[in-house]
């Protein structure tokens, strides 16, 4: 199992005005025998966490949360080496997320509309 993505969490929080918080994660989940891989990329970037799960078998998972680290190290990482295939949409959507996010717009009721579309036309939701 091999697998990244891009999320965009929506869920209810009875401690924001609009009754929902939104967070952004980056992921990515590679069989245990590639850990060399997944250590240099949390070197590389400086940021991260990684767990190991026993599934079908042994997994990874890097798993990026904190949004100052998005910001910063994720999304300058990808618009320097831009990502190939229909990965690229959701990464787009996730750095229009992102810009909201950082303009305040998901602590509005229009904002956060705006970001459940984008949301909802992501990973597997994207027609293609």
């Amino acid at each position: 199992m091999r697998s990244g993505c891009f999320l965009v969490i929506v869920k209810k929080s009875p401690t924001t005005k609009t009754g929902f918080s939104v967070s952004l994660r980056f992921r990515i989940t590679q069989h245990s025998r590639d850990k060399e891989l997944i250590i240099s990329l949390v070197n590389y970037l400086d940021c991260g966490n990684v767990s190991e799960k026993q599934k079908q078998s042994p997994i990874l998972d890097f798993q990026i949360t904190k949004f100052e680290d998005l910001i910063e190290k994720v999304i300058p990482f990808f618009q320097k080496y831009p990502i190939l295939g229909v990965k690229a949409k959701d990464f787009s959507d996730f750095c229009k997320v992102a810009e909201l996010m950082q303009n305040k717009a998901h602590l509005t009721a229009e904002g956060l509309d705006q970001i459940r579309k984008i949301k909802a036309g992501m990973n597997t939701g994207r027609k293609v």
